[in-house]
């Protein structure tokens, strides 16, 4: 059985887990400004839920090419919200968080307990990142990103994308292991290539194809 643990309970990983993302941003590329009130962030709450998936993923600073900068005691109000949210009524689903930033981890940890999280830097835009993860044990999902939301697109340059991106998660998990981090990497590989966990916004159709790919396994 392949399980991690969240808030002193184990989350099943053994078939495909999927993360429905939840933006409380107003400029996100996909749903920015449509859950801004507390009635419509509930509804969509519940919509994930519903629609079977296992993980929330709460995101406040967008990471569109181009999105305006977010500073960190608006990202953090804005987290700290919405993950209170989902902790008030369905406190039994577990949150993953979607932000680079130590400091605002570390906050929410200390306020609302336990929760994954999901950084798009892989520990670059934050020195801190390792030492926290390492320290507190919280799961981590490592992501890859050139430059930061504003500059990713200006002039991103790789040698060979595939060589220098795997190359690239190698050295961050090396630090990591170095840190004392053993949680796995979940993000980059498909279901049939054995991925565990589904980041999406469309949840219904995602959980459709863990079903039929677990037809096929």
């Amino acid at each position: 059985m392949k399980t991690i643990t969240l808030n002193h309970r184990p989350l099943d990983l053994t078939s495909p887990v999927v993360m429905g993302i939840l933006n409380v941003t107003p400029d996100s590329f996909y749903d920015g400004g449509k859950y801004l009130s507390e009635t419509k962030v509930i509804g969509r709450i519940r919509q994930i839920v519903e629609e079977g998936a296992g993980i929330i993923d709460v995101g406040a600073y967008s990471s569109r090419p181009g999105a305006a900068f977010v500073d960190e005691k608006e990202e953090l109000g804005r987290l700290a919200w919405a993950v209170e949210l989902v902790r008030k009524y369905y406190p039994s689903v577990p949150v993953s968080i979607d932000t680079f930033r130590a400091g605002v981890a570390k906050e929410i940890v200390g306020c609302l307990g336990e929760v994954m999280v999901n950084d798009i830097s892989g520990g670059t835009l934050d020195d801190g990142m390792f030492d926290f993860v390492a320290s507190s044990g919280v799961p981590y999902i490592m992501m890859h990103i050139q430059g930061t939301p504003q500059t990713m697109q200006k002039n991103p340059v790789y040698d060979n994308v595939v060589a220098d991106v795997r190359r690239f998660f190698t050295n961050r998990i090396a630090r990591l292991n170095a840190a004392g981090f053993g949680t796995t990497v979940l993000n980059t590989v498909s279901l049939m290539k054995g991925a565990f966990i589904l980041r999406v916004h469309d949840v219904k159709e995602a959980v459709e194809a863990v079903k039929l790919v677990g037809r096929l396994k």
